[in-house]
């Protein structure tokens, strides 16, 4: 019982004190943690046995409620950044709706097509929060990827 309470404190204490870049890949983690849960719940043949339709269908949910927050999170009024914000919420669209064919029709390929697309753009993402704070440590103008 302690431990859950200290992991959970430990846990609490890291979100807070997080970069807006950290939380950024922390969604992302998120995302690609319970998309790649729903996906093993296929099994050989593709299908999902009916017992685990609802674990699945709740990994999917949850994966789609991180999309949706990341989506929330863009920020549409810099002018510099508004073409990668409107590209963005494009993709956050499609990936929800990929998600939700996937779930209507039990389609492992589409689950796995979202999580490798979350997988790139989370490798991008955290490229872009190490280079902006070794040129932060450097004294060097950075750009920021707030939401």
């Amino acid at each position: 019982m302690a431990y859950n309470q200290a992991f959970s404190a430990y846990k609490t204490t890291g979100v807070k004190t997080a970069t807006q870049g950290k939380l950024l890949i922390m969604l992302y983690d998120e995302a690609i943690k319970q998309l790649k849960m729903a996906s093993s719940y296929f099994n050989a043949d593709g299908k999902v046995e009916a017992s685990n339709i609802e674990r699945m269908n709740k990994c999917v949910q949850k994966a789609q409620e991180v999309i949706t927050e990341l989506m929330a999170s863009l920020n549409m009024n810099i002018e510099s950044a508004k073409d990668i914000a409107e590209n963005l919420l494009s993709l956050y669209f499609f990936f929800n709706k990929e998600l939700m064919n996937a779930t209507i029709n039990q389609d492992k390929s589409k689950i796995d097509f979202v999580c490798n697309m979350m997988s790139e753009l989370r490798g991008a993402w955290a490229q872009a929060d190490t280079m902006t704070q070794t040129h932060t440590s450097e004294g060097t103008p950075s750009f920021s990827i707030s939401g």
